[in-house]
């Protein structure tokens, strides 16, 4: 079975929880920890690469550091592939670079370029026919008819919900599988959304710091939503334990008493499986 055919099967068990992962060993934690699916948020692969979230990683960074994460993980993974890095013909081989990167699905964003993070102000949109045909570029692109092709609408900050709706409905005519209404401000909203597309997959994104309140996964599932993302919680959550232990180091020139919140020797090592590459060595180095 195809990542991709997974991501489908995943979706019949709302809510689906995917963890923003924005390398490889954070990848392999949230698999540790549990979680059958994974998200590469393009906010946190930018931030982690020194970018502001405007679009400046390229296609190329973005398909590297995705076959990096599938690699390691054995995971179905969903990308965010921003606003499909140009027009019609950049879009279909946004699709078939992410798709033979092993991606299982990605999804695209109705934004003019230079995009903004969905939940800050001043967003632009293409028209929604503009859109439509980067759907259907998208959609002719793939080589598997199950690699999932979702629609990212940033329509609520510019033409209200009710402008959501209605470009979310031309988006599933020209061809998308699933939608994400981006940056949607109360459980009224989201319920209204939902109402809306009641045999579609919806993913609602429950980021941090923005414009949405925190609602749980769970609750998301009963208004109708089948994926929930954390785009950006494992990077906010690595970059303020670390402030803290350098400010440690910094200040008294020692770590000892941040020992217990790290992870320990052993710990990695099994997580990286480090003895299956010892046992390795020693069957094969000659005696």
């Amino acid at each position: 079975m195809s990542h991709s055919q997974t991501f489908w099967k995943l979706l019949k068990k709302k809510p689906l929880v995917l963890p923003g992962v924005f390398n490889p060993l954070v990848g392999m934690q949230a698999k540790q920890v549990g979680f059958k699916a994974l998200y590469l948020s393009g906010g946190a692969l930018s931030a982690s690469l020194g970018h502001p979230d405007i679009g400046l990683v390229t296609l190329s960074e973005l398909a590297s550091h995705a076959r990096a994460i599938v690699s390691a993980t054995s995971l179905p993974l969903l990308v965010d592939a921003d606003t499909g890095f140009g027009e019609i013909v950049n879009v279909h081989r946004t699709v078939k670079v992410l798709e033979k990167a092993g991606a299982a699905g990605l999804h695209i964003e109705d934004q003019v370029l230079p995009k903004r993070c969905g939940h800050l102000e001043g967003k632009e949109l293409i028209s929604t026919k503009a859109m439509c045909e980067k759907i259907r570029a998208a959609c002719a692109a793939r080589k598997n008819k199950d690699f999932f092709i979702m629609s990212r609408t940033d329509a609520r900050a510019v033409e209200g919900l009710k402008g959501a709706v209605n470009r979310a409905k031309a988006y599933l005519k020209a061809g998308a599988d699933g939608i994400f209404p981006e940056g949607l401000t109360s459980i009224q909203e989201f319920t209204q959304f939902a109402k809306a597309f009641p045999k579609t997959p919806l993913l609602a994104n429950m980021t941090e710091f923005g414009k949405t309140p925190f609602i749980d996964a769970n609750q998301f599932a009963k208004m109708g939503y089948a994926m929930v993302i954390f785009p950006v919680t494992a990077l906010r959550l690595a970059m303020k334990s670390i402030e803290t232990g350098f400010k440690m180091i910094k200040n008294k020139g020692t770590q000892k008493d941040l020992i217990s919140k790290m992870q320990t020797r052993s710990e990695l090592y099994k997580m990286l499986d480090y003895e299956a590459y010892v046992k390795l060595d020693r069957k094969v180095t000659y005696k």
